[in-house]
C-alpha cells in the first residue's frame, strides 16, 4: 500500500468507514516526497524519540520509524486507530496515542517514553491548533529540535525579523528558546483535501542558553504587551499592561534603553525587548 497514493488512501479510509472532518484540520498529504523530506531534514537519528502530532494515516511515521529509536504519535480522531495499526502497526518502534495533543503534559510524556534518547518533535500539525500547540511545544522546554509542516504564512511569522510584515509576538517569544528557519515550500496540491494555503516545514533547534540575560517570563509578558498594542507606541502598550510604571514610568524605560519615545513594537530587536524587560525587572522588582 503505498501510503501516499490518493486512491490507496481513500481506498483504506473508505474500508475503515472514515470521513474527513474540517474542524479537525485533516488533510493527507499524497506527495511522498514530503513526508520523505521532512524526516530527512529533521535531522532525527536513533539517538532520537520523536513525538509526532496529527500522524493522520502515517506516512510520515513510517519515514521517522525508519531513522528514530522511537516514534509516539499522537492522534486525537479515534475512527483513525485502527487505520494506523493496519499501516504503522509493524513499525517496532511507533506507539500511537489516542489523545489531545494541546492536553498534554510533555514532560512527564518524554519522561516515559523517551528515556535515554534525545527527545524531538516532527509532525505535519492542525493548521487551526498551530499557535497553542507551537506555544506548548517550546514553553515545555524539553525538545531539542522541532520540525512542523505548517501553513506558509504561519511559517513566516516564525521566522520574522523586525520590520517585517509578519513579525509577530510569537515569532519573537519562540525565539527566546529556539532558532527558526523554513526548510522548504509545500505546494496546497501535495494534500488531499486540498487546502485553501500552501505550507511549508520549518525547524525550530533548541538555544544551548537564552541569548540575553533578563527574565525568560517577564520578556514574554513584555513582548506580549507590546504586540497587543501594535498600533500604538511601545509606551502606550507597556503603561497599560503594567500599571507601576505608568506613562512616566513607561518612557523613563524606552529612554533609559536608548530607543526612540514614539517607537513601535514592529521596528524592536529581541535585544531591544530584551532591554525593555531588564529595566522593568530592575524598577518594578518583577520576574515573570
Amino acid at each position: 500500500m503505498d501510503l501516499c497514493s490518493k486512491d490507496d488512501i481513500y481506498e483504506l479510509l473508505s474500508r475503515h468507514g472514515f470521513s474527513f472532518r474540517k474542524s479537525l484540520g485533516q488533510n493527507f498529504l499524497v506527495a511522498s516526497w514530503v513526508p520523505e523530506r521532512t524526516a530527512a531534514q529533521s535531522g532525527v537519528s536513533r539517538e532520537h524519540g520523536v513525538l509526532e502530532i496529527g500522524p493522520g494515516v502515517g506516512c510520515l511515521t513510517r519515514e521517522l520509524a525508519r531513522r528514530a529509536g522511537k516514534v509516539v504519535s499522537v492522534e486525537l480522531d479515534e475512527r483513525l486507530i485502527p487505520v494506523l495499526r493496519e499501516t504503522v502497526g509493524d513499525c517496532g518502534n511507533v506507539t500511537v496515542l489516542n489523545a489531545d495533543a494541546a492536553a498534554l503534559d510533555f514532560e512527564s510524556l518524554v519522561k516515559e517514553h523517551f528515556s535515554g534518547l534525545t527527545p524531538a518533535v516532527c509532525a505535519n500539525i492542525p493548521y487551526n491548533i498551530s499557535t497553542p500547540l507551537v506555544t506548548a511545544l517550546t514553553d515545555s522546554g524539553v525538545f531539542d529540535s522541532i520540525t512542523l509542516l505548517v501553513q506558509r504564512e504561519f511559517a513566516s511569522k516564525l521566522c520574522a525579523g523586525p520590520g517585517d510584515s509578519d513579525y509577530c509576538a510569537l515569532g519573537v517569544t519562540v525565539g527566546w528558546r529556539y532558532e527558526a528557519r523554513t526548510l522548504f515550500p509545500v505546494p496546497k496540491g501535495c494534500f488531499c483535501p486540498v487546502p485553501a494555503v500552501d505550507s511549508a516545514v520549518i525547524r525550530l533547534d533548541r538555544r544551548p542558553s537564552p541569548p540575553f540575560d533578563c527574565d525568560g517570563d517577564l520578556f514574554v509578558r513584555v513582548v506580549r504587551a507590546a504586540f497587543n498594542y501594535q498600533r500604538k507606541t511601545l509606551s502606550n502598550g507597556l503603561a497599560a499592561s503594567f500599571p507601576a510604571l505608568g506613562k512616566s514610568g513607561a518612557a523613563e524605560v524606552i529612554a533609559g534603553c536608548g530607543l526612540e519615545p514614539n517607537v513601535r513594537c514592529g521596528q524592536m530587536s529581541p535585544a531591544d525587548f530584551a532591554a525593555v524587560t531588564a529595566a522593568i525587572a530592575g524598577r518594578t522588582g518583577q520576574h515573570g
